[in-house]
């Protein structure tokens, strides 16, 4: 059992190879960048809510959405997200699993230890088949931070992974968390179906952070599994995917393909397996820019095969913005593109929607010579940063007044906010300046709450003013 906390250790003490049964643990923080969209610059905006952070609201809904995915994904109070994947053993007879699975540094009680933070919890795996125990794992974890920040982030920042031997068959999988410094417990029971595989037979493609191939079938591929199996459009451009091939009679070429929620083909490709030892594993990066926002389906078929292997992925937009299908991220552009350019993408038909998507993605990229879209990827983050700044009692950040006009707007020139010029007013308003748009948007908090609305005027001249922004895309 090792712990891991920095990532010098996180993938290189990950994996321990061992001959029992229970061939080896691993758990610790991965590093990685903070939120999408980061801090809003200059800290709160007047009248706003904190400058940083995730809205919450939406997590029953994401839970919801990992679960369509075929993950596991608990709700309690300290919530995690665990994936199951298949690779072959020496045996038929025997099917290595490949448990792993992440939580947020935020669901954890952190307490300072000199100059870093310090957590701890216990993990609890329990595989049954009727009242009988096949396989049971405790393991108490710590986890070492070295600044606040990490303590609160809501990414997938500490990962725990388990390999496993069992037997082809039907079990009862039973996970259980629990906070180190606190009360706090979660808790999931699944039906897990662990196949069979065949002498011949890849793995399942495994989305990873970072791995090391296996050469043999009798070891241990060296890697840190992407539980969530969640990559973040404007953030992300590749998701590496671990394809395990090793025994004899393997193939020398695969086919990789992409499709979306209604079986469109949205990437196909072909990869050469490179030799390596009685192995040919390989690592695959799928391009996100060629995936679909929402649930995709990443499939591995061996040239001339016709066994199938087959894992699915989550393009989203944040961890704050649940989005399972095309037709739900069309909502998303309503203030990015013209209505005319959003229908021609909504008018597609399952079989159109790929090439639409290309062609809208071409038409609208404001800098064409680089790889990314950096359009969409601005205004992927305003909208998680509007989420994070407007909240409202009754609305999500980016769907409130002010949200709106950041988000299709952007930030103004000046505000002008007169509860800061007279503190005593009894009325108090902000008033948002766009100099090149030629606009002035006045919200007014009545109630002195900080629900700010716009008068019927004010929409009016929004939506006009968002009109001649999306004239200015590229045409």
């Amino acid at each position: 059992m090792q712990t891991v906390t920095t990532r010098a250790l996180t993938f290189r003490a990950c994996v321990r190879v061992g001959v029992a049964a229970l061939l080896t643990a691993c758990a610790g923080s991965r590093p990685a960048p903070g939120p999408p969209g980061g801090a809003p610059p200059g800290g709160a905006p007047p009248g706003g809510g904190p400058a940083g952070g995730v809205v919450t609201t939406t997590a029953a809904d994401m839970q919801r959405l990992y679960r369509s995915l075929g993950l596991v994904s608990s709700g309690g109070t300290v919530p995690f997200t665990a994936s199951v994947s298949f690779l072959r053993a020496p045996s038929p007879d025997t099917t290595l699993t490949l448990l792993a699975l992440s939580l947020p540094s935020r669901v954890l009680g952190f307490s300072r230890e000199g100059d870093r933070y310090a957590a701890s919890y216990t993990a609890r795996v329990e595989i049954r088949q009727g009242q009988t125990v096949v396989r049971s794992v405790e393991s108490v974890e710590q986890v070492r931070v070295p600044t606040f920040r990490e303590t609160t982030r809501t990414d997938e920042s500490i990962i725990w992974q388990q390999f496993l031997r069992l037997a082809p068959g039907r079990y009862t999988l039973a996970i259980a968390l629990r906070d180190g410094g606190s009360i706090r417990s979660s808790s999931e029971e699944v039906t897990l179906d662990v196949p069979r595989l065949s002498a011949t037979a890849l793995g399942s493609p495994v989305p990873v952070y970072e791995v090391i191939p296996r050469q043999s079938v009798d070891s241990l591929p060296r890697l840190l599994a992407r539980p969530r199996a969640t990559v973040v459009f404007g953030v992300d451009s590749l998701l590496p995917v671990y394809v395990d091939a090793v025994g004899a009679n393997l193939p020398e070429v695969v086919g990789v393909r992409v499709r979306d929620d209604a079986d469109v083909v949205l990437w196909d490709s072909t990869v050469t397996l490179p030799q390596r030892g009685a192995g040919r594993s390989v690592t695959v990066g799928v391009p996100v820019s060629r995936m679909g926002i929402g649930i995709n389906r990443v499939e591995v078929v061996p040239q001339g095969g016709r066994d199938t292997s087959r894992t699915r992925v989550l393009v989203s937009l944040g961890d704050d913005l649940p989005i399972a299908t095309f037709e739900e991220m069309l909502g998303y552009l309503r203030y990015f593109a013209a209505p005319e350019r959003v229908r021609e993408l909504q008018n597609a038909g399952p079989a159109q929607r790929a090439d639409a998507w290309t062609r809208f993605l071409k038409e609208t990229d404001p800098v064409p010579a680089t790889a990314e879209h950096e359009g969409l990827r601005d205004y992927f983050a305003r909208i998680r940063t509007a989420n994070a700044r407007y909240r409202d009692d009754a609305q999500v950040g980016w769907q409130s007044d002010r949200g709106i006009a950041f988000v299709a707007l952007g930030d103004p020139d000046n505000i002008t906010d007169t509860g800061l010029i007279d503190p005593n007013a009894r009325v108090r308003q902000q008033i948002w300046e766009y100099r090149e748009l030629r606009t002035q948007l006045v919200f007014v908090d009545q109630t002195g709450f900080g629900r700010w609305r716009l008068s019927a005027q004010g929409r009016v001249d929004l939506d006009a003013a968002i009109r001649r922004k999306q004239s200015m895309q590229p045409r």
